[in-house]
């Protein structure tokens, strides 16, 4: 699979890179090489490699061809399914739902999919806390962006959710636009999950802790 950087990371990642470049200097020729430093210095050396790893991964554009299907509900990001429940929505559609979240780690990038193809009728930005993703009220109290997605078949709503580090959520489309299965819906910086609320009467096709790949990954069937 070939991946290309995603433009959300155009700033950010030449950013860690001098930051990280910066530390790295400071570390190996201003301070003075005594005692125990040496091993602290290898120590930091493998944590700058590793966060550098992570801040790639955030920012990866997987270029993969997707297969749409209007019978199928697609995953909208790249994580784990941490959330398999019935639920009530309440902000746009009141009524019961099955919530399929998923969540995704510092590894996984954090470009978001359409699930499915449709009129986007609502989009609403909230502003809240941030607590962990994994956390139960993150869905209602944490800062989201809440979008309806409105075909023949199905009403479907998706919710992106900041994490205790993501701080910023990116969406690109507004209310009126038709949307393609598969295409870009947005992005969330720095770890998040993303929620699914399904209808009750379709056929779920995930399971708790599964692994999903954004427009590969059949969650649901309608």
């Amino acid at each position: 699979m070939a991946y290309k950087l995603h433009k959300e990371g155009k700033r950010i990642i030449p950013t860690f890179f001098l930051i990280l470049s910066l530390l790295m200097v400071f570390f190996h020729y201003i301070i003075p090489i005594t005692g125990y430093w040496p091993i602290l210095l290898i120590i930091l050396d493998i944590a700058a490699i590793i966060f550098w790893i992570m801040i790639i991964s955030f920012f990866r554009w997987p270029d993969i061809n997707i297969q749409q299907n209007e019978n199928q509900i697609i995953s909208p990001a790249d994580g784990t399914i941490v959330v398999i429940e019935n639920t009530v929505e309440n902000e746009y559609l009141n009524e019961k739902r099955i919530q399929v979240s998923i969540f995704m780690s510092p590894f996984n990038t954090h470009m978001n999919r359409y699930p499915i193809s449709g009129n986007l009728v609502y989009n609403k930005y909230h502003d809240g806390k941030f607590l962990v993703a994994w956390d139960p009220k993150s869905s209602t109290d944490n800062e989201r962006n809440t979008l309806v997605i409105k075909n023949d078949k199905i009403t479907l709503l998706v919710r992106q959710i900041a994490g205790a580090v993501a701080r910023r959520i990116r969406w690109y489309g507004k209310e009126g636009d038709k949307v393609t299965q598969g295409e870009q819906l947005g992005f969330i910086k720095f770890g998040s999950r993303v929620d699914l609320f399904i209808p009750l009467d379709a056929k779920i096709n995930v399971e708790l802790d599964q692994s999903v790949r954004a427009g590969k990954t059949v969650i649901a069937e309608i």
